[in-house]
């Protein structure tokens, strides 16, 4: 179910990208009511190095996943269309993901959690 070519790759990437996202903003959210960090630190925070450290995992793995259906896609070129079509357009679902999802992470270097 989960080898790269299979039709759930066309929506997982933007499901992880929507749920990074989610828990990024939720848990930003949530800290700077309960324990905000002081803002005499900048951005340079305990919980901007937390927040950094998941956008970099998810960027990563999405990436992963990318790299993963563009090689099955290529290896499968002369065998099923279809196939192929889903492992490229995956692929291409999955960097675009990644991409955004390290787009929407500069604010995590750049600024103070909680102003």
């Amino acid at each position: 179910m989960f080898r790269p070519g299979h039709p759930l790759h066309l929506v997982l990437g933007p499901m992880l990208w929507a749920g990074w996202f989610v828990a990024l903003y939720a848990s930003l959210s949530v800290v700077c009511s309960r324990i905000p960090p002081a803002t005499s630190q900048g951005a340079m925070t305990w919980l901007n190095g937390i927040l950094l450290l998941g956008t970099v995992i998810v960027a990563l793995l999405l990436a992963t996943l990318s790299y993963q259906c563009w090689r099955a896609a290529s290896a499968n070129s002369s065998g099923n269309g279809s196939r192929e079509f889903i492992g490229r357009v995956s692929a291409g679902a999955y960097l675009l993901t990644a991409s955004s999802t390290l787009i929407l992470g500069v604010p995590v270097i750049l600024l103070p959690p909680c102003i």
